[in-house]
C-alpha cells in the first residue's frame, strides 16, 4: 500500500541524513525540527525503511499514539507498548512505546534491536540510573552495535547545556561527553515561518502590566521554587486580575488561548478570572481521564481557554491554538520555544499566532542558541570569530548602542577541525584548542579550562582560585587587591603596569621589553589576552604596548608579597569565578 503522505524536502533530507550517518557510524545522532515541522513523518518513514526491529520511544503517550498513528497510514503495523494507552504490544518489527512503560517491563524487550529513535530527546539525562539509560544498557546487552538517533526541537537542556558534541555544519558544542554525539540535520524556525510552514507568531513587547520575577533565584536547571513564586504572586492579586482581563479583551477575536501559569494556586487564581463555562484548568495532578476530556473539549472547541502548569509544553497538538499567555517566569530558552511552538501548527483561517509574555522572560524566538545560562538581563547573544580557525562563535556578550561588541562571556572556541588519522569513512573530529578565558598550568604553561582542576596536558593539579586568594588573606606580609583596571606607562625604558584597586590602593610591576623572557611573559599575561581574546598579539617594544594600551584586559585580582620596603606582584588571576566579590561588584 503506497504510503498517505508526501514527505517535504527538509522532511527526505533529515530521512537521507539520518540514513548516511548510520551507514557509517555507530555513534548516537540528533536532528533538530521546530514543533509542527512533522517529526512524527519522519519517524513514520525511517521505521518503514528499516528492515530490523527497532523502537521509537516518548515521554507522554499522546506522542507515542501520534507516531503510531502517522506508522499505521503508510499502510503498515506496528505496535504499541503503553500503559496508558493500555497497549503491551513488543512482537511487532516497530513498537511505539512510552519510556516509563519500557522501563518497568525491560524483560519485554530482552531482544536484539537495531535502532531506537527517541523523540523529545532534549529530556535524556546523562544519569546512568534514569529510565532511558536503562532501556539503552538493556538493549545494548544483545546489540553493542545498537544505533540511538533523538528528535528535537530543542537541542539543550538547563544545567546540562548542549545534548549533543558536534554539528554538522562543523563546530563543537561541548567538548565533555554528551547524550549523543553528533547533530546531523537542523531546520532552523524561520524557515518553516517563511516558507508557510508554520503560523508566524505576534511577539508583543508590552502588555498592560507584568510581574515581577526578577528578585527570585532559578536552580540550574531554570526552574523557581513554588513556595517562592507563590509568596511574590500573593503580593500581586491586582496584576493577576488586570493581565486575565487583557486576556479575555484580546481573545476577543482569537479561537484558541492556552494560557500557561506559574503554580497550581496561580493557575486557580488564573481561573477565577476567566469566564467560567469557556475555561479548562490541567495540572500534574489531573486524572488521566478527566485530563483526556478537557483536551477533547478543547480541541473540539468547546472551551476557549485552558490553563495548565507545566503538562502541556510538550505533546500536545491543537492547531488551533491561535493565542499563548505566559504567566509563569523561565530561563529555559527551551522551555519558552516549546510553549510558543503550541501556538505555531497551521489551521484554516489562522492568520498569526498573538504571543503575550506576562513573565518577562525577554526571549527572542529567532535569536541564536547559546546553550548556556545567561549571564545577566543585559546579555545578548553577540557573534565572535576565533582568531585561529576563523569559526563564527556564538557567546553571550555585551554590546554597544551600535552593535559593537563592549565584552564576550565565551571561554573556548566552537569551530572543529579535522583529525589528523581520521578516513572517510570514519570523520573524526575534535574541538579547536583556541581559549579566549583560560587558566595557565604552573608546571607546563598549558592553557586550561578556568574551571579545570588538573592541567588537561601533564595532569599537574591547579589551584584554585579561591584557594589562592583565601590563602593570601591570611599572611601579613601579602595584599590582595580587587582590580578595577590597569595603566601603562614608560619607565626608565621599561614597561610599567599599574594595577589599580576600587578604593584607590595601586600595585605596580616593570617588564623590560629588550629582555626576551620578560617580554614572553607578558606577552603570555596581556598579549595572549589582548582585546578580549579577540586580538591576540606578540608585542614587541613598549612603544607597540602605549599605542593601544586602552584594549588591554586587566585580571580581577591581584596578589603581592612584601619584598623589603615595596611590594612585589606574585600572582594576576584573570577571568575569575568564585565565591569573592570582584571589583565594582553589588
Amino acid at each position: 500500500m503506497a504510503n498517505s503522505f508526501q514527505l517535504r524536502d527538509y522532511q527526505r533530507d533529515a530521512v537521507a541524513a539520518t540514513l548516511n550517518h548510520f551507514r557509517n557510524s555507530d555513534e548516537p545522532a540528533v536532528i533538530v525540527l521546530p514543533t509542527g515541522a512533522g517529526k512524527s513523518l519522519v519517524i513514520a518513514e525511517l521505521a518503514r525503511l528499516a528492515r530490523r526491529k527497532i523502537l521509537v520511544l516518548a515521554h507522554v503517550k499522546e506522542l507515542v499514539e501520534q507516531n503510531h498513528n502517522k506508522y499505521l497510514n503508510y499502510g503498515l503495523e506496528g505496535g504499541i507498548y503503553s500503559a496508558g494507552l493500555k497497549q503491551k504490544q513488543s512482537h511487532y518489527q516497530v513498537t511505539f512505546a512510552s519510556v516509563q512503560s519500557v522501563a518497568r517491563n525491560l524483560r519485554d524487550f530482552a531482544t536484539e534491536h537495531s535502532l531506537v529513535i527517541i523523540d523529545e530527546c532534549h529530556r535524556i539525562s546523562d544519569d546512568e540510573n534514569s529510565q532511558y539509560q536503562q532501556i539503552f544498557a538493556q538493549l545494548r546487552e544483545y546489540n553493542p552495535r545498537l544505533k540511538l538517533l533523538g528528535l528535537t526541537a530543542t537541542p539543550y537542556r538547563m544545567g546540562m547545556g548542549w545534548i549533543y558534541r558536534y554539528h554538522y555544519r562543523g563546530f563543537c558544542r561541548s567538548s565533555e561527553s554528551r547524550p549523543f554525539e553528533h547533530c546531523i540535520y537542523e531546520l532552523p524556525l524561520q524557515y518553516m515561518i517563511k516558507r508557510g510552514f508554520l503560523t508566524p507568531p505576534k511577539m508583543v513587547d508590552a502588555p498592560i502590566t507584568q510581574y515581577d520575577f526578577s528578585a527570585l533565584n532559578a536552580n540550574r536547571f531554570g526552574h523557581y521554587a513554588e513556595a517562592e513564586v507563590n509568596q511574590l504572586l500573593v503580593r500581586h492579586p491586582r496584576v493577576t486580575r488586570a493581565i486575565c482581563e487583557q486576556i479575555v479583551e484580546l481573545a476577543a477575536e482569537r479561537c484558541g488561548v492556552m494560557v500557561f501559569a506559574a503554580t497550581v494556586r496561580h493557575a486557580h487564581e488564573i481561573c477565577s478570572y476567566l469566564p467560567e463555562k469557556e475555561t479548562a484548568l490541567i495540572t500534574g495532578d489531573t486524572a488521566h481521564t478527566e485530563r483526556d476530556q478537557l483536551i477533547s473539549r478543547f480541541k473540539t472547541r468547546q472551551i476557549k481557554y485552558l490553563v495548565n502548569v507545566a503538562v502541556l509544553t510538550t505533546g500536545f497538538d491543537a492547531p488551533h491554538v491561535d493565542f499563548i499567555a505566559l504567566l509563569r517566569p523561565t530561563q529555559s530558552v527551551s522551555l519558552f520555544q516549546q510553549i510558543v511552538g503550541r501556538g505555531l501548527r497551521l489551521a484554516e483561517g489562522k492568520q498569526d499566532c498573538l504571543v503575550m509574555d506576562y513573565a518577562g522572560n525577554g526571549f527572542d524566538l529567532y535569536s541564536p542558541e547559546v546553550g548556556q545560562p545567561k549571564p545577566d538581563s543585559s546579555s545578548v547573544p553577540v557573534q565572535v570569530f576565533c582568531p585561529v580557525c576563523e569559526f563564527a562563535n556564538i557567546f553571550w556578550g555585551k554590546t554597544d548602542e551600535e552593535g559593537n561588541i563592549l565584552e564576550h562571556f565565551g571561554r573556548r572556541c566552537q569551530g572543529t577541525i579535522e583529525g589528523v588519522d581520521s578516513t572517510p569513512s570514519q570523520d573524526k573530529k575534535s574541538q579547536c584548542d583556541y581559549r579566549f578565558r583560560f587558566k595557565e598550568c604552573p608546571q607546563c604553561n598549558a592553557e586550561n579550562d578556568i574551571a579545570a582542576r588538573h592541567c588537561h596536558q601533564c595532569g599537574h593539579a591547579i589551584i584554585d582560585p579561591d584557594d589562592q586568594l583565601k590563602a593570601a588573606l591570611k599572611l601579613k606580609d601579602a595584599m590582595v587587591i580587587r582590580c578595577a583596571g590597569i595603566s601603562l606607562s614608560e619607565s626608565n625604558s621599561r614597561l610599567r603596569v599599574i594595577y589599580h584597586d576600587e578604593q584607590g590602593e595601586e600595585l605596580s610591576e616593570l617588564f623590560d621589553m629588550h629582555n626576551s623572557k620578560q617580554r614572553k611573559r607578558f606577552n603570555d599575561l596581556f598579549g595572549r589576552r589582548f582585546g578580549q581574546s579577540l586580538q591576540p598579539r606578540q608585542f614587541n617594544s613598549v612603544e607597540e604596548v602605549l599605542a593601544v594600551s586602552h584594549l588591554f584586559t586587566a585580571p580581577d585580582f591581584v596578589v603581592a608579597r612584601k619584598a623589603g620596603k615595596f611590594w612585589r606582584v606574585q600572582e594576576r588571576i584573570f577571568d575569575y569565578q568564585g565565591n569573592y566579590r570582584k571589583a565594582n561588584q553589588l
